[in-house]
């Protein structure tokens, strides 16, 4: 009762702590993601420290409910490919864009955020930000200033994926490291560059609708709006944001069953009646995202034989699944649903038949006696994860059934998402024949291209299994170096029916982004998107 009546009078003495509008959100990364511009913790990190905090040349969309996001201008208002060298790009930048720190945003400022992550001579050079950005837009090399508002962009081949790519490279202050890297201590200028980043992450300036006000690691980022934002749409209506991570879900949904949080990712499923009940909203939505194992082909993998890994895509009880989660994920055909431009009709169909599964099996030579045994890394919590544990149990489980003998090695997100990028051959997959990362699959490059590509073999970028050949090479360059869009999409269309007729992966799961929130959160969008956009919601 004291402690109530003590924050009464504080209220009464300062009317507008009373009014402030505060939304808190548990996520379900167990740490903050990095806040130095390039965040960590899968795409929950684009989510949470990224999209809020700062801006990319390039945007997505994240308006709609009721379409996919497309692209759309950010600092960048306008970009072209080379009339006759497609490896060039020249960008317009937005004029008048300030950084939190004051400080002006233009083509000075795009080179040197390039630099940090691809000049390995440049004094802000930050080694420990390249793993989550360049295995993200791996063909990008050098970004060359033209005048204070025109930036020139080279890639290493031609690349009409890069506008797409370059959603992931967060602009960060030039002249706010500055000032920490003059501050900081160190023997070497790469000591206090690093000392420099350090400070950068803990006081951080991007130019987004949000900016840093407080940061405690593993416990709670603070954010306050900014009211100078520079598009007037975006302009936050809340006055500050308040984010936590909380990895387990029953955690999540206590918090917000008692008031203690507005707004949690994924709840547990076996609540959502109760969440309801309680007057909570929950939002979902379909969205380019893919809950898979990916497999490994490498020598002695069990995953090497087609029919083996046909089998096991068919012996997937999805229906059963989606009952688990409570009806919250879609049921895959491939990386992208029928009827998408990219489909492509391929020649195997995604679906669950144990007898087919079965005879597959049997004519490989396993058996109920002799079944085929594997271990598949996965992860207790994390970024799109969905519910791992269970989820992964019940494949398991369902697996059984046509002689496979699942071994799982559980390990925590954050590290799970590092060895995707190191791959199966390192000591970090520790003898696994799979891995359980989720991803985005709204673009061709984090779609497909990633993980079929012998360009995209760890550790540049995410095709964990070495999965590849001269014929997916092939399909990868006739896509990527089409620059009309009818065009391009025939091509990925080829792509991606090969994809599934090779089945690199047991496609398991959609994601459809379940999220709880307090009926007092208003303007809440939930896009087609693994992103949702903070800054137009308010709070009643």
């Amino acid at each position: 009762m004291a402690l109530a009546a003590g924050a009464l009078a504080v209220a009464a003495a300062h009317p507008a702590l009373a009014q402030e509008k505060v939304l808190r959100i548990a996520m379900t990364a167990a740490d903050i993601p990095r806040t130095l511009g390039q965040p960590d913790q899968g795409f929950e990190g684009n989510r949470f420290t990224g999209i809020p905090m700062y801006d990319a040349l390039t945007h997505w969309d994240l308006s709609s409910s009721d379409k996919p996001s497309v692209l759309i201008p950010g600092l960048a208002t306008s970009w072209a490919v080379g009339a006759t060298d497609k490896t060039k790009w020249t960008f317009k930048l937005r004029p008048g864009v300030k950084f939190h720190d004051g400080s002006a945003f233009n083509a000075d400022a795009v080179v040197w955020n390039v630099q940090k992550v691809l000049d390995k001579d440049a004094v802000h050079f930050d080694a420990s930000q390249v793993g989550v950005t360049a295995s993200r837009m791996p063909t990008l090399r050098s970004a060359r200033k033209i005048d204070d508002l025109t930036v020139e962009l080279t890639t290493s081949e031609p690349d009409s994926f890069l506008p797409l790519n370059l959603t992931n490279l967060f602009m960060a202050s030039p002249a706010h490291w500055q000032k920490k890297f003059e501050a900081a201590q160190g023997a070497t200028p790469a000591d206090k560059a690093k000392a420099a980043w350090t400070a950068f992450a803990s006081d951080a300036s991007g130019s987004g609708p949000f900016r840093m006000t407080r940061f405690v690691p593993r416990e709670r980022l603070e954010l306050a709006a900014n009211k100078d934002y520079w598009d007037a749409r975006r302009r936050p209506k809340v006055d500050r944001v308040v984010m936590l991570p909380m990895p387990e879900a029953n955690a999540r949904t206590a918090a917000l069953l008692s008031g203690q949080v507005d707004w949690i990712e994924a709840p547990a499923p076996d609540a959502m009646a109760q969440i309801r009940q309680r007057g909570f909203t929950i939002y979902s939505n379909p969205q380019p995202h893919v809950w898979p194992w990916q497999l490994s082909f490498l020598p002695g993998s069990p995953w090497l034989n087609k029919d083996v890994r046909h089998a096991a895509n068919l012996c997937v009880d999805r229906e059963g699944l989606r009952t688990l989660l409570g009806g919250m994920m879609g049921i895959p055909k491939g990386t992208v649903p029928p009827g998408h431009p990219w489909w492509g009709n391929p020649k195997f169909d995604i679906k669950y038949d144990v007898k087919a599964a079965q005879a597959l099996m049997q004519k490989a030579g396993f058996s109920a006696a002799r079944p085929m045994k594997a271990k598949v890394q996965i992860s207790a919590s994390g970024s799109g994860q969905m519910q791992p544990l269970p989820m992964n149990e019940f494949v398991q489980q369902s697996l059984k059934q046509c002689f496979f003998d699942i071994e799982f090695d559980v390990i925590e997100w954050n590290t799970l998402f590092t060895n995707w990028r190191l791959g199966a051959k390192d000591a970090t997959a520790r003898g696994a024949h799979a891995i359980n990362v989720s991803y985005a699959a709204m673009d061709p490059f984090f779609a497909m291209v990633r993980f079929t590509s012998t360009k995209t073999f760890p550790p540049v970028s995410n095709n964990w299994g070495f999965f590849g050949n001269d014929e997916f090479d092939k399909l990868i360059g006739d896509a990527r170096s089409t620059f009309d869009d009818r065009g391009r999409d025939a091509a990925l269309a080829k792509l991606h029916a090969r994809i599934v007729e090779e089945a690199p992966f047991i496609w398991i799961a959609h994601d459809v982004g379940p999220r709880a929130m307090s009926a007092k959160v208003m303007g809440v969008v939930q896009p087609r998107s693994w992103f949702i956009d903070i800054a137009p919601m308010s709070i009643d």
